[in-house]
């Protein structure tokens, strides 16, 4: 095997390793049947325009945000889940994904889609965006290694961004034009969540975007934890 060839294997092989194509498979120990929330969670997102994955610590939350995340930004949906029965979006996107702080974000939102800080200062990108296809981040001022933008390519050819945010910035850092999809890892403030909700909605030349929250209930009974209650359980 020439040396020409042996790279264009590894590189597959290396790309096959990503987690964007092993999340969710067809068979073996990880397969999608055995993750029925999070595949209802997903599917939900073909009519609803708000879903909630709300439940304990360490079953997968921020992993599905982060999954379908990178599927809008990057739209390989048959590359990467030809089984995917959720919302899908025939062009690039524009997504926000935001969590409490600049540091939480970067700590969790932010090494979920590119992997760890030190990943990201050797612009290696382990997480769930597929390495070679992260065109360019650019830096946030004031937090150490954490990215502000996120620049996705699209299979369209085109770009998709993705904005990292955080509710410390206040409601003024979310207001703006319309956004496609918006990812809350984390119970965000009311007045946050309703620009959200403004980002999103249909207008004459915007088909409406989503949101997804993926979050624990360490606040209690909250209104917008109400708000994805049963109301018999509000």
């Amino acid at each position: 095997m020439s040396v020409a060839i042996h790279d264009l294997v590894a590189e597959a092989q290396r790309r096959a390793a990503y987690k964007l194509a092993t999340y969710y498979p067809e068979t073996g120990p990880y397969r999608r049947a055995l993750y029925p929330k999070h595949l209802q969670f997903f599917e939900a997102g073909a009519v609803h325009r708000e879903r909630c994955f709300m439940a304990a610590n360490r079953i997968g939350k921020t992993g599905a945000g982060a999954y379908e995340v990178a599927l809008h930004a990057t739209g390989a949906y048959d590359q990467y889940a030809p089984w995917w029965t959720g919302r899908r979006f025939p062009h690039p996107v524009t997504t926000w994904a935001a969590g409490d702080t600049s540091k939480t974000v970067r700590d969790i939102v932010q090494a979920a889609l590119l992997g760890s800080v030190e990943d990201v200062q050797r612009r290696l990108f382990t997480g769930m965006l597929p390495h070679h296809l992260v065109a360019h981040v650019s830096m946030k001022q004031g937090t150490n290694d954490a990215v502000e933008t996120i620049w996705v390519k699209h299979v369209s050819g085109a770009l998709s961004p993705i904005y990292l945010k955080s509710y410390d910035q206040r409601r003024e850092a979310f207001q703006g034009t319309a956004i496609h999809v918006i990812w809350l890892d984390e119970e965000s403030p009311e007045d946050i969540y309703t620009e959200c909700l403004l980002r999103t909605a249909e207008t004459s030349d915007f088909a409406g975007g989503i949101i997804l929250l993926t979050f624990t209930p360490l606040m209690g009974v909250t209104p917008l934890v109400q708000t994805f209650l049963p109301k018999s359980a509000a």
